[in-house]
């Protein structure tokens, strides 16, 4: 019998810049560390304004000049998928607060984390990605930057709760 995948969402506002973002890197992180089968990722908005909507171009410009996949297809985030996930990963300290406020349970606030919050160089810091969207290239690259730092250190705590979840 194999084991249910560990599901991570990260989660913005309209799920067209940070969180894709997020889904992309994390997901070619997770398939360089051959967990492709035991971790799922995908990525949501706090908001549907853009459900249904490709990634920001800027975004796919970004992923794709760092080797990234971009197909994306923007969705809002629903509270009753925190049964079905593991970790929802924030990208700032509002999107944190909504995801809070929307969780039915305790048990379900804490699968709520801020995904800076796994970048060692961040700590003591602010933890917010920036949200890029009203301003230039240059913002995207910075959250490409973010997102890639934190990401490392999200692998392996992901890392060692599927291990752990195997042995």
């Amino acid at each position: 019998m194999t084991a249910e995948p560990f599901r991570v969402c990260f989660v913005c506002t309209g799920n067209i810049c940070r969180s894709p973002m997020a889904e992309h890197v994390f997901r070619a992180r997770v398939e360089e560390a051959g967990l492709a089968g035991a971790v799922e990722v995908d990525s949501a908005g706090t908001d549907g304004w853009h459900v249904g909507d490709a990634a920001d171009p800027r975004t796919v410009q970004v992923l794709q000049e760092g080797g990234y996949t971009s197909d994306h297809a923007a969705r809002q985030f629903h509270r009753d998928w925190f049964g079905r996930l593991d970790l929802v990963v924030a990208l700032d300290a509002g999107h944190l607060r909504a995801l809070r406020r929307m969780a039915p349970t305790p048990q379900d606030a804490e699968k709520i984390r801020l995904l800076r919050s796994y970048d060692p160089g961040a700590a003591g810091g602010d933890l917010d990605v920036p949200d890029p969207y009203y301003g230039d290239l240059d913002g995207f690259e910075e959250c490409l930057t973010m997102v890639e730092a934190a990401s490392v250190g999200l692998l392996d705590a992901v890392r060692e709760t599927v291990e752990g979840r195997v042995a």
